[in-house]
């Protein structure tokens, strides 16, 4: 009974404090595509991700039901990082949903226009509304809108004093005219959130303080789909003894929050996953090191297996270099990549499940082999053409001037002249399920299988490589068909022995396959990838780092003449993909399952 009288006070003190609209709501996750798109179609950074706020403490003065509430503490405003544009999960601040929607779309422009980072937050801000209105005049009336929706919502000057009341003013007077308002009048307390401008004290990104060089963290194509994307402003802090267990202070308002030290070990494969409820009350989260070695076993795992039973590597390696984004620099024989062939691959066949699947297929590229066709009219050839030459023969008896020429014919045979390499992502993410019966791992396995077998019967030139890495000195490059080889019994078993690796060092591979399939002698040349996730490995390669590499190295190979083309069944690969490969460079599989079907499909849809 308590408990339910408590959460009835909460919901109606909260509710009277916070005047928002939830009706009219709308979340980053319905215009999240939108925004993407526009913010790099307004001259964002494309590298930028786009992601849900971090809630911030703005220190404003709040009303006397806000503190009883223990609420409007904190705010979500938008800003970027390194890595990522940052907008509030949730805009629910005006009564109209079209206001709140065009709220995103201008703190989207906003984001998207340079403006100079050394001004105060209040001249920077102004500089940029200025710069969006400029750029684009169809915003003002929108803007217009905004801005007395928003000045409707914030403080009375009236009701205010001294520096508070003289702050008040001059953002009002910012809002209405930007670059109208030089300088902020001091005050005691800073002023109220301003919700159509950005961040005027942004946060670290988590990642930069939070990571140290030891964790080995998984890879970041998760087979499991998750509601919740909140971001977390994180710390890290000592492990607590457990000897300050006495609670000398209280107040009402922490009733609806946690703030217990909870003991949740780094899990395993074999553990149960931690019930994640009581991180999503928190504002903050603390992470703590016990000194304990439970972790040892997942890095015993992630180790390099023994040269004994590991795959038979194939010379000394290559070393290849790597792009730095920050440093804007590609560093020479920064990477070694060690191509690998497998140890215990024994000759197979098809795998029965497949044969049918693989029937239709065969015959359905088969109608793209090269054609025998006789060229008639020709100067030179094996047979006679008997219609030019009867032709010809008659001309002469007419008595007409006919001039010996083109009196044979020749076979021609309808070359497709195309080379076509595969690459295919073998990290451990591959290990992961779609379904209760398959693996990722299984499914790409079936893929390279039915994809040899179409092209096997149009006669196309083509190879197939796998790839995973432990960091840039360990890029492992699996050797499962080379062009000069043909597709039979000892190929099918490298396919067959195929297993999930490590990370994902995209760039370095791509980069190795662009120089083999370089040097084949054909006018199309498709470098086909296939993945399930985002580049990832451990030194400094995950985010930014590792998509800025790949970016690099796709442009180097069409530099090289290739045609580069990504096929991944990662549902999050349209907030990424278009920056590494083009809006028409890529193509998401929704259900995996399908992928080995699918493949061959689109493989004769490319090269059509």
């Amino acid at each position: 009974m308590e408990e339910q009288v408590g959460a009835l006070w909460h919901k109606l003190i909260t509710g009277a404090a916070e005047k928002r609209f939830p009706k009219a709501a709308v979340s980053l996750e319905q215009i999240s595509k939108t925004a993407g798109i526009v913010f790099r179609a307004w001259g964002g950074d494309s590298g930028l991700a786009v992601k849900s706020a971090t809630a911030t403490t703005h220190g404003a003065r709040r009303g006397l039901l806000q503190r009883i509430a223990g609420s409007n503490t904190k705010t979500e405003l938008t800003w970027l990082d390194g890595e990522t544009l940052n907008l509030p999960a949730e805009l629910d601040f005006f009564p109209d949903q079209a206001l709140n929607r065009d709220l995103y779309l201008w703190l989207i422009a906003l984001a998207a226009t340079e403006s100079d980072e050394t001004l105060p937050w209040l001249r920077r801000n102004q500089q940029a509304a200025l710069a969006v209105l400029a750029r684009f005049p169809g915003m003002l009336p929108r803007y217009q809108r905004l801005v007395a929706a928003a000045l409707a919502l914030r403080p009375n000057p009236d009701r205010l004093s001294g520096g508070e009341r003289e702050q008040e003013l001059a953002i009002r007077a910012a809002l209405s005219e930007p670059g109208s308002v030089t300088g902020m009048p001091p005050a005691k307390r800073p002023p109220q959130p301003v919700i159509l401008w950005l961040h005027p004290n942004p946060p670290a990104s988590p990642a930069a303080g939070a990571r140290r060089n030891d964790p080995e963290e998984h890879e970041s194509g998760d087979s499991q789909k998750t509601d919740q994307d909140k971001r977390y402003q994180a710390e890290r802090v000592e492990t607590p003894d457990g000897k300050d267990g006495f609670m000398l202070f209280f107040r009402a308002e922490s009733i609806f929050s946690w703030a217990e030290y909870l003991k949740i070990n780094r899990p395993t494969e074999e553990d149960e996953a931690p019930d994640p409820r009581a991180a999503e009350d928190l504002d903050r989260l603390s992470v703590a090191e016990d000194g304990k070695t439970t972790a040892s076993r997942l890095k015993f795992d992630l180790d390099l297996p023994s040269a004994g039973s590991d795959d038979l590597p194939l010379g000394d390696g290559i070393l290849l270099p790597e792009w730095h984004y920050k440093k804007q620099l590609l560093q020479a024989r920064h990477c070694r990549l060690q191509p690998m062939l497998a140890r215990q691959a024994e000759p197979c066949d098809l795998p029965p499940h497949l044969s049918a699947t693989a029937r239709r297929l065969r015959s359905q590229f088969e109608a793209l082999t090269p054609a025998k066709v006789w060229l008639k009219g020709q100067f030179d050839g094996t047979d006679l053409d008997l219609d030019a030459c009867v032709q010809f023969t008659a001309d002469r008896i007419s008595g007409l001037t006919a001039r010996e020429q083109g009196l044979y014919r020749a076979h021609h045979y309808q070359d497709r002249d195309l080379a076509c390499l595969l690459l295919a992502d073998l990290s451990l993410s591959t290990d992961a399920h779609i379904n209760d019966n398959e693996r990722v791992i299984d499914v790409i396995r079936d893929t390279l299988f039915l994809f040899s077998e179409a092209l096997s019967a149009t006669g196309d030139r083509f190879a197939l490589y796998g790839f995973s890495s432990l960091r840039r000195e360990n890029i492992r490059f699996h050797v499962l068909k080379e062009f000069e080889r043909k597709y039979n019994a000892e190929v099918r078993g490298r396919i067959a022995a195929i297993k999930p690796g490590f990370y994902t060092r995209m760039g370095a591979a791509i980069r190795h396959a662009s120089q083999l399939l370089a040097k084949q002698p054909a006018t199309q040349r498709l470098l086909l990838i296939l993945t399930d996730g985002k580049p990832n490995d451990l030194d400094q390669y995950e985010g930014r780092y590792g998509v800025e590499d790949t970016r690099v190295a796709i442009h180097e190979a069409r530099q090289m003449g290739l045609r580069p083309f990504c096929v991944t069944i990662d549902e999050k690969g349209s907030s990424y993909l278009p920056h590494l490969f083009g809006v028409n460079g890529y193509v998401v599989i929704r259900k995996p399952a399908e992928l080995p079907k699918e493949l061959p499909m689109l493989y004769a849809q490319l090269t059509r």
